[in-house]
């Protein structure tokens, strides 16, 4: 299947160079190799390298690719140590219009929030799992809705859709993420313990998330969390939703709470599981709006000090967009929704309730299901 992103990369490798982040088999090989074909005859127009395969690597650092290739492909590059000098100096040295699209995962990101000597050169893309809004025309929304909420957003499960296996596959990915990739992008002793950090993470999902008690239940120091929780987010495994305090009388300043990319990693009940879905989309959503449009954009939640809470909002260059409150089967409106919702006036306030017979809407709030929601009322930015 095409992913939402295709066509607007390949717009965007017209002008510069692609760069294509997200977490560990979320797809970049499969979008790689579908962007390698014509559109129009389905022939391959490019040249493809695996930093993973021997003898791609070999090739593609004596750079033995022809020079009227169109499209030129580096599959994990950000393996290679030199990869930003590298690729700088065969973007810099081209003498065709010859396209170049490098994929990579954590350290892709690290470096583009770094320094970057290639700034100006390339696009960056952010490509995150499927989701209500992004599924196969032969599968039914409310179908869609159960596999990403029992077995997750990410293809090869998501399309197989066996259980058992969702779980073999979600096991290893995970090791390789604790073992190989974080030993790539950063120095860390203790594996077995920052994978039981990840397991009190994924049974916090949707809490406050207080670092020194979690720290003091482990047995780390309060940086140790702190950095082990910056590292799980370069590491596209979760990431964290702060409180919007600019605008709310009475704030809270922190602490923020966390999600996961992978749906099925939550061990919470059903009620945590659709809000943490509900997370994925919107934050893919935004990174589609801030990689594509350029446009500033920002998750957060409300909690004030008198306890009022609201699961969502939705800024997007500094103007609050969306309001939103998630229930697994609650259909009456949440008093705080409602309270937010005339102290800040959002443009459109909405309760996403998971178990919801018929949608409605009362003093300005739209009561709505999850398909209803991400499939017709709020269409994706990419359709």
């Amino acid at each position: 299947m095409k992913r939402y992103c295709e066509k607007f990369i390949l717009n965007d490798l017209k002008k510069k160079m692609v760069f294509i982040g997200g977490p560990r088999q979320v797809g970049k090989t499969t979008l790689s190799k579908n962007l390698c074909k014509n559109q129009e005859n389905n022939a391959a127009i490019c040249a493809y390298f695996n930093w993973d395969v021997d003898e791609d690597r070999r090739a593609m650092l004596q750079k033995k690719w022809l020079p009227g290739t169109p499209l030129v492909i580096f599959d994990e590059l950000h393996k290679y140590l030199r990869w930003k000098q590298w690729i700088k100096g065969v973007y810099d040295s081209r003498t065709t219009k010859q396209q170049y699209l490098v994929t990579g995962s954590a350290r892709l990101d690290t470096y583009k929030r770094g320094g970057d000597s290639l700034l100006g050169r390339y696009h960056y893309w952010r490509l995150h799992p499927l989701t209500i809004d992004e599924i196969p025309e032969d599968l039914s929304p409310k179908e869609a809705l159960r596999r990403l909420l029992t077995i997750g957003g990410f293809p090869e499960p998501f399309l197989e859709n066996n259980e058992q296996e969702a779980r073999r596959w979600r096991r290893e990915r995970f090791d390789r993420v604790l073992k190989e990739d974080v030993r790539d992008l950063d120095h860390i002793r203790n594996i077995q313990l920052l994978s039981v950090f990840v397991d009190a993470l994924r049974s916090r999902v949707g809490s406050l998330l207080v670092l020194s008690n979690l720290a003091r239940d482990l047995e780390i120091s309060p940086n140790t969390a702190k950095m082990w929780l910056e590292l799980i987010a370069k590491m596209y495994l979760g990431f964290t939703v702060y409180p919007l305090s600019n605008k709310v009388p009475r704030a809270i300043l922190k602490p923020p709470k966390i999600y996961f990319f992978d749906n099925a990693d939550v061990l919470n009940d059903d009620g945590i599981k659709l809000e943490n879905l509900v997370a994925t989309t919107l934050l893919k959503r935004l990174h589609f709006i801030e990689d594509y449009y350029g446009y500033r954009c920002s998750l957060n939640y409300i909690r004030d000090k008198d306890g009022r809470e609201v699961d969502f909002t939705v800024t997007i260059n500094n103007a609050l967009e969306y309001l939103i409150e998630v229930k697994l089967s609650d259909d009456a409106i949440s008093s705080h929704l409602k309270y937010y919702a005339g102290k800040l006036k959002p443009k459109q306030t909405v309760q996403i309730v998971g178990d919801l017979g018929r949608s409605y809407s009362k003093d300005g709030i739209l009561v709505v299901d999850p398909i209803s929601f991400f499939t017709k009322i709020s269409l994706a930015p990419w359709k």
